[in-house]
Protein backbone atom coordinates (compact mmCIF):
# COMPACT_ATOMS: atom_id res chain seq x y z
CA UNK A 1 0.00 0.00 0.00
CA UNK A 2 2.84 2.41 0.86
CA UNK A 3 4.53 1.98 -2.53
CA UNK A 4 1.24 2.47 -4.37
CA UNK A 5 0.25 5.61 -2.48
CA UNK A 6 3.76 6.97 -2.95
CA UNK A 7 3.49 6.43 -6.68
CA UNK A 8 0.10 8.17 -6.75
CA UNK A 9 1.51 11.11 -4.77
CA UNK A 10 4.32 11.38 -7.34
CA UNK A 11 1.85 11.30 -10.24
CA UNK A 12 -0.34 13.94 -8.60
CA UNK A 13 2.68 16.18 -7.98
CA UNK A 14 3.83 15.81 -11.61
CA UNK A 15 0.33 16.57 -12.90
CA UNK A 16 0.14 19.69 -10.75
CA UNK A 17 3.52 20.88 -12.04
CA UNK A 18 2.40 20.25 -15.62
CA UNK A 19 -0.83 22.12 -14.96
CA UNK A 20 1.17 25.10 -13.75
CA UNK A 21 3.27 25.04 -16.94
CA UNK A 22 0.15 24.79 -19.10
CA UNK A 23 -1.46 27.76 -17.36
CA UNK A 24 1.72 29.80 -17.90
CA UNK A 25 1.68 28.92 -21.60
CA UNK A 26 -2.01 29.86 -21.78
CA UNK A 27 -1.28 33.29 -20.31
CA UNK A 28 1.68 33.79 -22.68
CA UNK A 29 -0.36 32.80 -25.74
CA UNK A 30 -3.28 35.03 -24.76
CA UNK A 31 -0.91 37.97 -24.29
CA UNK A 32 0.79 37.32 -27.64
CA UNK A 33 -2.54 37.21 -29.47
CA UNK A 34 -3.37 40.71 -28.29
CA UNK A 35 0.09 41.94 -29.21
CA UNK A 36 -0.07 40.72 -32.81
CA UNK A 37 -3.69 41.75 -33.33
CA UNK A 38 -2.81 45.25 -32.10
CA UNK A 39 0.09 45.42 -34.56
CA UNK A 40 -2.25 44.50 -37.44
CA UNK A 41 -4.72 47.18 -36.36
CA UNK A 42 -1.94 49.77 -36.05
CA UNK A 43 -0.70 48.86 -39.53
CA UNK A 44 -4.07 49.67 -41.08
CA UNK A 45 -3.50 53.45 -41.12
CA UNK A 46 -0.09 53.10 -42.78
CA UNK A 47 -1.49 50.62 -45.32
CA UNK A 48 -4.27 53.10 -46.12
CA UNK A 49 -1.68 55.84 -46.69
CA UNK A 50 0.34 53.61 -49.01
CA UNK A 51 -2.77 52.76 -51.02
CA UNK A 52 -3.59 56.46 -51.28
CA UNK A 53 -0.13 57.14 -52.70
CA UNK A 54 -0.44 54.23 -55.11
CA UNK A 55 -3.79 55.56 -56.25
CA UNK A 56 -2.29 58.98 -56.96
CA UNK A 57 0.53 57.48 -59.04
CA UNK A 58 -1.84 55.23 -60.94
CA UNK A 59 -4.25 58.08 -61.57
CA UNK A 60 -1.38 60.15 -62.97
CA UNK A 61 -0.65 57.38 -65.48
CA UNK A 62 2.77 56.26 -64.19
CA UNK A 63 2.14 52.62 -65.08
CA UNK A 64 4.75 52.12 -67.76
CA UNK A 65 6.95 49.21 -66.88
CA UNK A 66 4.68 47.87 -64.15
CA UNK A 67 3.25 44.44 -64.84
CA UNK A 68 -0.33 43.79 -63.86
CA UNK A 69 -2.75 40.97 -64.39
CA UNK A 70 -6.44 40.52 -63.87
CA UNK A 71 -6.17 36.74 -63.96
CA UNK A 72 -4.92 34.93 -60.83
CA UNK A 73 -3.82 31.95 -62.91
CA UNK A 74 -0.21 32.20 -64.18
CA UNK A 75 1.06 30.66 -67.39
CA UNK A 76 2.37 27.10 -67.29
CA UNK A 77 5.96 28.26 -67.83
CA UNK A 78 5.77 30.98 -65.16
CA UNK A 79 7.70 30.49 -61.94
CA UNK A 80 5.52 30.80 -58.85
CA UNK A 81 7.27 32.04 -55.72
CA UNK A 82 5.22 30.87 -52.73
CA UNK A 83 5.90 31.83 -49.11
CA UNK A 84 4.22 29.54 -46.55
CA UNK A 85 3.97 30.86 -42.98
CA UNK A 86 3.98 28.28 -40.18
CA UNK A 87 5.50 27.82 -36.72
CA UNK A 88 8.85 27.00 -35.16
CA UNK A 89 7.32 25.47 -32.02
CA UNK A 90 4.83 22.70 -31.45
CA UNK A 91 1.70 22.44 -29.32
CA UNK A 92 -0.33 24.22 -32.01
CA UNK A 93 -2.66 21.42 -33.09
CA UNK A 94 -3.05 21.13 -36.88
CA UNK A 95 -1.89 24.70 -37.50
CA UNK A 96 0.95 23.73 -39.87
CA UNK A 97 -0.90 20.87 -41.52
CA UNK A 98 -3.83 23.11 -42.44
CA UNK A 99 -1.74 25.77 -44.17
CA UNK A 100 0.43 23.22 -46.00
CA UNK A 101 -2.61 21.31 -47.28
CA UNK A 102 -4.14 24.56 -48.49
CA UNK A 103 -0.90 25.60 -50.25
CA UNK A 104 -0.49 22.20 -51.92
CA UNK A 105 -4.07 22.17 -53.19
CA UNK A 106 -3.80 25.71 -54.55
CA UNK A 107 -0.41 25.23 -56.21
CA UNK A 108 -1.57 21.98 -57.81
CA UNK A 109 -4.52 23.76 -59.41
CA UNK A 110 -2.24 26.46 -60.84
CA UNK A 111 -0.24 23.91 -62.80
CA UNK A 112 2.91 26.08 -62.74
CA UNK A 113 6.41 25.54 -61.44
CA UNK A 114 6.58 26.52 -57.77
CA UNK A 115 9.50 27.64 -55.63
CA UNK A 116 8.34 27.34 -52.04
CA UNK A 117 9.84 29.21 -49.10
CA UNK A 118 8.99 28.15 -45.55
CA UNK A 119 8.66 30.41 -42.52
CA UNK A 120 9.11 28.11 -39.53
CA UNK A 121 10.82 24.78 -38.85
CA UNK A 122 7.56 22.89 -38.33
CA UNK A 123 6.04 23.97 -41.63
CA UNK A 124 9.38 23.25 -43.32
CA UNK A 125 9.19 19.67 -42.07
CA UNK A 126 5.57 19.37 -43.19
CA UNK A 127 6.48 20.56 -46.69
CA UNK A 128 9.25 17.95 -46.86
CA UNK A 129 6.78 15.25 -45.79
CA UNK A 130 4.38 16.46 -48.48
CA UNK A 131 7.06 16.02 -51.16
CA UNK A 132 7.32 19.78 -51.71
CA UNK A 133 10.85 20.60 -50.55
CA UNK A 134 11.34 24.33 -49.91
CA UNK A 135 14.17 26.19 -51.64
CA UNK A 136 14.79 28.12 -48.42
CA UNK A 137 13.43 28.81 -44.96
CA UNK A 138 13.19 31.62 -42.42
CA UNK A 139 12.82 31.56 -38.62
CA UNK A 140 9.56 32.69 -37.10
CA UNK A 141 9.94 36.05 -35.31
CA UNK A 142 9.41 35.88 -31.58
CA UNK A 143 7.96 39.38 -31.23
CA UNK A 144 6.39 42.20 -33.22
CA UNK A 145 9.73 44.02 -33.32
CA UNK A 146 11.35 41.11 -35.19
CA UNK A 147 8.71 40.93 -37.92
CA UNK A 148 10.34 43.82 -39.81
CA UNK A 149 13.61 41.88 -39.99
CA UNK A 150 11.81 38.82 -41.36
CA UNK A 151 10.01 40.91 -43.98
CA UNK A 152 13.34 42.39 -45.08
CA UNK A 153 14.86 38.93 -45.43
CA UNK A 154 11.89 37.71 -47.47
CA UNK A 155 11.98 40.73 -49.77
CA UNK A 156 15.71 40.29 -50.23
CA UNK A 157 15.65 36.58 -51.09
CA UNK A 158 12.19 35.84 -52.43
CA UNK A 159 10.90 39.03 -54.00
CA UNK A 160 10.61 39.17 -57.76
CA UNK A 161 13.15 41.83 -58.81
CA UNK A 162 11.97 45.31 -59.81
CA UNK A 163 12.83 44.62 -63.43
CA UNK A 164 10.36 41.73 -63.41
CA UNK A 165 7.44 44.00 -62.47
CA UNK A 166 7.48 45.09 -66.09
CA UNK A 167 5.53 43.26 -68.73
CA UNK A 168 8.00 40.40 -68.79
CA UNK A 169 5.88 37.22 -68.75
CA UNK A 170 8.76 35.31 -67.15
CA UNK A 171 8.71 37.66 -64.17
CA UNK A 172 6.88 35.15 -62.03
CA UNK A 173 4.17 35.27 -59.40
CA UNK A 174 4.52 35.93 -55.68
CA UNK A 175 1.98 34.20 -53.42
CA UNK A 176 1.55 34.13 -49.65
CA UNK A 177 -0.06 31.26 -47.74
CA UNK A 178 -0.86 31.73 -44.08
CA UNK A 179 -3.53 31.25 -41.43
CA UNK A 180 -5.76 34.24 -40.67
CA UNK A 181 -7.61 34.65 -37.33
CA UNK A 182 -11.37 34.11 -37.41
CA UNK A 183 -14.15 34.11 -34.81
CA UNK A 184 -13.89 30.33 -34.58
CA UNK A 185 -10.06 30.17 -34.51
CA UNK A 186 -8.23 30.53 -37.82
CA UNK A 187 -8.54 29.69 -41.50
CA UNK A 188 -5.94 29.27 -44.28
CA UNK A 189 -5.82 32.00 -46.93
CA UNK A 190 -3.87 32.78 -50.08
CA UNK A 191 -2.77 36.27 -51.07
CA UNK A 192 -1.26 37.17 -54.42
CA UNK A 193 1.21 40.07 -54.23
CA UNK A 194 2.70 39.98 -57.73
CA UNK A 195 1.79 40.57 -60.45
CA UNK A 196 -0.40 43.45 -59.35
CA UNK A 197 -4.08 42.85 -59.87
CA UNK A 198 -5.49 45.10 -62.60
CA UNK A 199 -8.91 45.44 -61.01
CA UNK A 200 -7.28 46.37 -57.71
CA UNK A 201 -5.22 49.07 -59.48
CA UNK A 202 -8.30 50.47 -61.19
CA UNK A 203 -10.09 50.59 -57.87
CA UNK A 204 -7.24 52.54 -56.27
CA UNK A 205 -6.99 54.93 -59.20
CA UNK A 206 -10.73 55.56 -59.07
CA UNK A 207 -10.91 56.44 -55.37
CA UNK A 208 -11.85 60.10 -54.81
CA UNK A 209 -9.35 62.28 -52.94
CA UNK A 210 -10.69 63.32 -49.49
CA UNK A 211 -9.82 67.02 -49.90
CA UNK A 212 -10.32 69.65 -52.57
CA UNK A 213 -6.57 70.08 -53.11
CA UNK A 214 -5.42 67.27 -55.38
CA UNK A 215 -1.94 65.83 -54.71
CA UNK A 216 0.97 65.92 -57.12
CA UNK A 217 3.80 63.42 -57.65
CA UNK A 218 7.17 65.13 -57.42
CA UNK A 219 10.40 64.03 -59.12
CA UNK A 220 10.16 60.82 -61.14
CA UNK A 221 6.63 59.43 -61.30
CA UNK A 222 7.56 55.81 -62.18
CA UNK A 223 10.20 55.83 -59.45
CA UNK A 224 7.62 56.99 -56.90
CA UNK A 225 5.24 54.29 -58.10
CA UNK A 226 7.88 51.60 -57.57
CA UNK A 227 8.60 52.96 -54.11
CA UNK A 228 4.90 52.71 -53.22
CA UNK A 229 4.78 49.17 -54.61
CA UNK A 230 7.71 48.18 -52.39
CA UNK A 231 5.88 49.63 -49.40
CA UNK A 232 2.75 47.74 -50.44
CA UNK A 233 4.77 44.51 -50.47
CA UNK A 234 6.22 45.34 -47.04
CA UNK A 235 2.79 46.07 -45.55
CA UNK A 236 1.28 42.90 -47.03
CA UNK A 237 4.11 40.68 -45.77
CA UNK A 238 4.07 42.30 -42.32
CA UNK A 239 0.31 41.83 -42.03
CA UNK A 240 0.49 38.21 -43.20
CA UNK A 241 3.22 37.39 -40.67
CA UNK A 242 1.42 39.13 -37.80
CA UNK A 243 -1.88 37.40 -38.61
CA UNK A 244 -0.09 34.05 -38.87
CA UNK A 245 1.51 34.59 -35.46
CA UNK A 246 -1.84 35.60 -33.95
CA UNK A 247 -3.40 32.44 -35.40
CA UNK A 248 -0.52 30.32 -34.12
CA UNK A 249 -0.98 31.61 -30.58
CA UNK A 250 -4.74 31.19 -30.84
CA UNK A 251 -4.20 27.55 -31.83
CA UNK A 252 -1.72 27.11 -28.98
CA UNK A 253 -4.16 28.71 -26.54
CA UNK A 254 -6.90 26.30 -27.62
CA UNK A 255 -4.51 23.35 -27.27
CA UNK A 256 -3.46 24.51 -23.79
CA UNK A 257 -7.09 24.94 -22.77
CA UNK A 258 -7.78 21.34 -23.79
CA UNK A 259 -4.64 20.20 -21.95
CA UNK A 260 -5.64 22.15 -18.84
CA UNK A 261 -9.06 20.52 -18.89
CA UNK A 262 -7.58 17.04 -19.39
CA UNK A 263 -5.04 17.55 -16.60
CA UNK A 264 -7.82 18.73 -14.30
CA UNK A 265 -9.79 15.56 -15.02
CA UNK A 266 -6.66 13.47 -14.49
CA UNK A 267 -6.01 15.15 -11.13
CA UNK A 268 -9.58 14.43 -10.09
CA UNK A 269 -9.22 10.74 -11.01
CA UNK A 270 -5.82 10.43 -9.32
CA UNK A 271 -7.13 12.19 -6.21
CA UNK A 272 -10.09 9.83 -6.02
CA UNK A 273 -7.84 6.78 -6.45
CA UNK A 274 -5.46 8.08 -3.83
CA UNK A 275 -8.24 8.66 -1.27
CA UNK A 276 -9.84 5.27 -2.00
CA UNK A 277 -6.51 3.50 -1.64
CA UNK A 278 -5.66 5.42 1.52
CA UNK A 279 -9.07 4.71 3.02
CA UNK A 280 -8.71 1.03 2.06
CA UNK A 281 -5.34 0.92 3.82
CA UNK A 282 -6.79 2.55 6.93
CA UNK A 283 -9.68 0.08 6.94
CA UNK A 284 -7.27 -2.87 6.67
CA UNK A 285 -5.22 -1.57 9.59
CA UNK A 286 -8.38 -1.08 11.66
CA UNK A 287 -9.53 -4.61 10.83
CA UNK A 288 -6.14 -5.97 11.87
CA UNK A 289 -6.31 -4.06 15.16
CA UNK A 290 -9.84 -5.31 15.81
CA UNK A 291 -8.90 -8.88 14.88
CA UNK A 292 -5.90 -8.74 17.20
CA UNK A 293 -8.01 -7.36 20.04
CA UNK A 294 -10.61 -10.11 19.55
CA UNK A 295 -7.89 -12.76 19.54
CA UNK A 296 -6.40 -11.43 22.76
CA UNK A 297 -9.85 -11.21 24.37
CA UNK A 298 -10.66 -14.80 23.36
CA UNK A 299 -7.31 -16.00 24.71
CA UNK A 300 -7.90 -14.19 28.02
CA UNK A 301 -11.37 -15.76 28.41
CA UNK A 302 -10.02 -19.23 27.71
CA UNK A 303 -7.53 -18.84 30.51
Amino acid sequence: MTNTTTALRRQISSARDLKSVVRTMKATAASAIGQYESSVAALADYAHTVERGLGVCLRAGYTNGVHSSASPRPAADTVVHAVVFGSDQGLVGRFNEVVVDHAMLDLDTLGAKAQVWAVGERVHARLLDADMPPVGSFPVPGSVQLITRLVGQILLKVQVPDSKWAGDPSGGTLLLFYNRPTDSGYAPVRQRLLPLDERWQLGLAGQPWPTARLPEVLASGPQALRAFIREHLFVSLFRACAESLASENASRLAAMQRADRNIGELLTDLGAKFHRLRQSGIDEELFEVIAGFDAMATRAESR
